[in-house]
């Protein structure tokens, strides 16, 4: 009998505002060419946020379901309805990762971010990542938890990569990254404080252009987490 119970999926905001798009799709509301609402309209009919339209928009963009045109607007793309519907109802799924999958696509991506960024940080990138690393310390210093400020050190890395497909793939996981942190109780502050030492041993190797010491710092300091995912 317990066989015949599923698992209850808990939709995000994000996932119903894209399933709402994936029904317009279907039903022939929306078609390959037509233009969506600007997302302060949508936001405001939706009655969420702005930056939840943002990053329903954000994701389907990435996959090639809608497209944004200069001086038009976001619209949907021009394939047959039919791929369309499969094509998000993949990107639905794709959203339900679970937390190992999540650790790992993070390892594989901020690794090679990490020695991209030793290779190709300007004066700039090292600026703004050390602002996120005080904003970090800040934080921790407070016996605050710092999983955003965490994250957004990482985005920064990210960006002085000059890698737009490896910064974007980073936006969109983030989110969920975030999410399964505050849920699982990934990071104590005990191992926010070492994990302070850890970014600052990764942005000196950044500031040295020392991309595969910048690459196995980034690997060291993600080791607790990948051991956590495997319990």
């Amino acid at each position: 009998m317990i066989e015949n119970f599923k698992e209850i999926q808990v939709e995000t905001p994000v996932d119903v505002i894209i399933r709402q798009i994936q029904s317009l799709i279907t039903s022939g509301q929306l078609s390959p060419g037509d233009k969506l609402p600007p997302e302060r309209k949508l936001a405001e009919k939706l009655g969420v946020s702005r930056s939840l339209v943002r990053d329903a928009i954000r994701k389907l963009e990435f996959y090639g379901i809608l497209k944004t045109v200069p001086q038009s607007g976001t619209v949907v793309a021009g394939m047959g309805i039919a791929a369309l519907e499969g094509l998000i109802t993949d990107v639905l799924k794709l959203q339900k990762s679970d937390f190992t999958s999540l650790v790992e696509t993070r390892l594989i991506l901020e690794t090679n971010t990490a020695k991209l960024a030793a290779d190709r940080r300007d004066a700039d990138d090292i600026i703004a990542i050390s602002k996120a690393l005080e904003a970090y310390e800040a934080k921790i210093l407070q016996g605050e938890p710092a999983v955003a400020e965490d994250l957004l050190f990482h985005l920064k890395i990210a960006e002085a990569s000059k890698n737009a497909v490896l910064n974007s793939l980073m936006l969109i996981i983030t989110p969920d990254i975030i999410s399964s942190f505050v849920e699982l109780k990934v990071c104590t502050n005990e191992r926010f404080v070492r994990a302070n030492e850890e970014h600052k041993e990764i942005l000196q190797h950044i500031i040295n252009q020392d991309g595969k010491a910048a690459s196995k710092a980034m690997q060291n300091h993600l080791r607790d987490v990948v051991e956590f995912s495997k319990l």
